[in-house]
């Protein structure tokens, strides 16, 4: 099947990577390194570019660390963006320090010059600003309006600082509305779709940890990518943001958007089941997590239905008692004994990679 046409909108930049109009549905995170070192930062952007991040986001709490980004600058290829809040010079110094995009409510940085200057800059240097607005720092004369951070007040609190841009002449702009909810957040972002054909960043903020902001984040953005809606995205978890990378693949993946690196499937188990089918899928799913080729992987737990209920699996490999069928699309191969199973499967997808160009084959890890 297909989802409903995407919503069309107005085509930005942030660095090299394209965001709206017909431009692929990119894939953000935000670094959480300690600001002032240079270095973890780094290394952390780096393992996001790895993992297949397109956009990275950092955090300029202080003038500290908006000098370090001079630094993190030099050390880096990525598109970058600085995250400010209140205080305009921070916006400017991470101008100057050649950072790709600003994450920065115009409303909340003080007198109109401010943001004149801020706008200015912004201009002459040619990047974009994303508006964006969180359930938790809405303005709280709006909050007395609602009564709660809802869908329209979220809306209503955009509204206000795109006006302020539009004003100044500015129209590089993206938006976010990000609630914690996914009901909210999703009724937020479909409001906003009507008011402006600004790109927007989605997500489900404070989503949670791993497991439980993995499904969230899922939900969310399931619904909002298959109305259309969405040209930039964040999973936002607790943790490791190289984890949040993964998942936002595997999201797009799920709904045939964009598709990197091996998807593993595998059988829930039943009473046919001869060996560990859960441990099996396991060790394939992390044998081939290097690997970026968009290929699928079955992992299946009887000989009888194997082959057949994964037909359309590149790789698979069907578990009996005490050696399992290694299939290609459907179609079987060869019969190897347990111990060999993962080494066979991970030749196997290996070689299909080849076909996908080198740097398809394994990313370093």
């Amino acid at each position: 099947m297909s989802w409903p046409k995407r919503r069309e909108t107005r085509k930005i930049k942030v660095g090299g990577v394209e965001i709206g109009g017909d431009a692929p549905i990119s894939i953000q995170s935000m670094t959480n390194t300690d600001p002032l070192d240079a270095r973890a930062t780094i290394a952390q952007i780096n393992s996001l570019v790895e993992a297949g991040c397109e956009i990275v986001r950092l955090a300029v709490p202080d003038e500290d660390a908006a000098k370090t980004l001079v630094t993190i600058r030099a050390g880096t290829t990525a598109p970058l963006i600085a995250d400010i809040h209140f205080d305009h010079r921070l916006a400017l110094k991470a101008i100057g320090a050649g950072m790709d995009g600003l994450r920065i409510n115009p409303g909340n940085i003080g007198a109109r010059w401010k943001v004149e200057e801020v706008v200015a800059a912004a201009k002459e240097h040619r990047i974009p600003i994303r508006i964006g607005v969180n359930g938790g720092s809405l303005e709280h004369e709006i909050l007395d309006k609602y009564g709660e951070p809802s869908a329209q007040a979220l809306v209503e609190s955009g509204l206000g600082h795109i006006r302020i841009l539009e004003d100044l002449g500015f129209d590089q702009i993206k938006i976010s509305l990000k609630g914690s909810d996914v009901p909210r957040t999703v009724e937020a972002y479909r409001l906003m779709s009507r008011e402006r054909d600004y790109p927007l960043h989605v997500g489900i903020t404070e989503a949670g940890t791993a497991f439980r902001g993995s499904v969230k984040s899922a939900v969310g953005l399931g619904i909002l990518l298959a109305e259309g809606l969405g040209d930039t995205l964040r999973v936002s978890l607790t943790g490791d943001p190289v984890r949040e990378v993964t998942v936002a693949w595997w999201i797009l993946s799920a709904l045939d958007i964009r598709k990197r690196g091996v998807e593993v499937i595998s059988c829930p188990t039943c009473g046919r089941t001869r060996m560990g089918v859960e441990q099996l899928a396991n060790e394939v799913e992390v044998r081939l997590a290097g690997v970026n080729a968009p290929l699928t992987v079955a992992v299946m737990g009887c000989e009888v239905n194997g082959p057949g209920e994964a037909r359309e699996a590149d790789i698979g490999v069907a578990a009996g008692r005490t050696s399992g069928i290694i299939f290609k699309k459907g179609k079987v191969l060869k019969k190897v004994p347990h111990d060999q199973l993962v080494d066979t499967v991970e030749a196997e997808v290996l070689a299909l990679a080849q076909e996908f160009g080198e740097n398809n084959k394994r990313s370093k890890k």
